[in-house]
């Protein structure tokens, strides 16, 4: 077994959430999911068929969130995995309807940070075993931090 880290192409620092399917299905369950569940969303999805063709599978609303959304699918080229890349949404306005698409077997993150995929290659494919999800935790908040975080949650509409 070899091992590989593959970093996400992010360059616009969208918002995207990484997974774990089971069936070709996946794309046009994932793309009603979306959506039926925000309005005029914009998304790009892709989706590595791990069988059969094994191609790209691939949807969405807008070409530029398609396109990076493929790129970064042929990068990973890991069975079942798919990625899908979100603007004028966030994940947390999705994550639940995506969870509950029945062939999702597995969220691996929901971010806009900077990402690395480990990736492990064997005789018969690649998986995903793991994600590094931005920066290393450098201290305790403090009640000023309390504050800034409860504010900035507030400030964009989360929050009373």
């Amino acid at each position: 077994m070899d091992l590989e880290v593959i970093k996400i192409e992010n360059p616009n620092e969208l918002n995207f959430i990484l997974g774990h399917s089971h069936f070709i299905k996946t794309v046009e369950d994932i793309h009603e999911a979306l959506v039926n569940t925000v309005p005029n969303i914009k998304f790009g999805l892709a989706f590595c068929e791990a069988s059969q063709k094994c191609l790209v599978r691939w949807s969405g609303t807008d070409d530029e969130l398609v396109q990076l959304a493929q790129k970064n699918a042929m990068n990973l080229s890991a069975g079942h995995s798919f990625i899908i890349f979100l603007k004028d949404a966030f994940p947390i306005n999705v994550l639940r309807i995506v969870k509950q698409v029945p062939e999702v077997c597995r969220i691996f993150c929901a971010t806009a940070n900077p990402l690395e995929v480990i990736v492990a290659k064997t005789d018969l494919g690649r998986g995903i075993l793991g994600v590094i999800d931005g920066l290393p935790t450098v201290g305790i908040e403090k009640d000023e931090d309390i504050a800034e975080r409860k504010d900035f949650l507030r400030k964009i509409g989360y929050k009373l």
